[in-house]
Parts: C-alpha cells; sequence; structure tokens
C-alpha cells in the first residue's frame, strides 16, 4: 500500500509487517503498542515463508544481508 501526506494505516495485532519508502521525501512514522506484553512473534517463518512472497531485495536491505543468503533462507521455508 503506498500512503500519501496525511493518509494513516494501522496494522493489526499480531500482523507482522514491514514498511519501505519508495518515495523521495522524509517519513515520520508514529507506533504505539496496545501491550506491554507483547508476547512472542517468530519473524522466519513469516518475513522468509510468505505467500506471496516478500521481495528479496527488501528482506536483504531490512536484513542488511546478501540477497543470494535470503534467498537460501527463503527456499528453506
Amino acid at each position: 500500500m503506498v500512503l500519501k501526506k496525511g493518509d494513516v494505516f494501522v496494522f493489526l495485532v499480531g500482523l507482522v509487517h514491514f514498511k519501505c519508502n519508495v518515495g523521495y521525501g522524509n517519513v515520520v512514522a508514529i507506533v504505539a503498542f496496545s501491550s506491554q506484553n507483547l508476547g512472542v512473534v517468530t519473524i522466519a517463518n513469516t518475513a522468509f515463508g510468505s505467500n506471496p512472497a516478500i521481495v528479496t531485495d527488501m528482506l536483504a536491505k531490512a536484513f542488511q544481508a546478501e540477497k543470494k543468503i535470503v534467498k537460501q533462507l527463503q527456499n528453506t521455508f
């Protein structure tokens, strides 16, 4: 989803998400959690095993890893 100036987006509880600024300007994000006990979220299955898959370039950038390593991780899920 591409947000424009003034847009608001709410992530549902338990929804794993990632953000990427595809524009040319700066971005501001305000984050709030609804609980002090956030629980446990297993990122590996969600990030590398999602269907449809998250774009390899995005994961490589987010995890500061080489694209071939990200591809190997995606293939294991």
